[in-house]
């Protein structure tokens, strides 16, 4: 049975902006967090643990995407997020550097 129409998103920049919000945009923030948790915790559980999580966590972010009404709001709260998991990365290397 295919899709009601008046459900599905007429614009092709929003039909742009969802798929490359859930696709690239859902990969930052995945990847970000695991990094920033990798910065705070023990890097080697958390990058192993990422392989599975960070899967998980990108499908969600992906739905997510479509089910937003306006592409740019969700490229707005993916790139907000991005940063301030690249801002806690960058708190989490100055104060636990790495000694070797």
């Amino acid at each position: 049975m295919p899709a009601n129409p008046k459900y599905l998103t007429q614009s092709i920049w929003q039909r742009f902006l969802k798929i490359t919000a859930a696709i690239l945009g859902g990969y930052f923030v995945s990847v970000s967090f695991h990094l920033a948790l990798a910065s705070w915790l023990n890097r080697a559980n958390v990058l192993i643990t990422m392989a599975y999580s960070g899967f998980i966590v990108w499908v969600a972010l992906m739905v997510i995407a479509f089910l937003a009404k306006n592409g740019w709001k969700i490229w707005g709260v993916y790139l907000l997020l991005t940063m301030l998991f690249c801002i806690i990365i960058y708190f989490g290397q100055t104060s636990n550097p790495i000694t070797k």
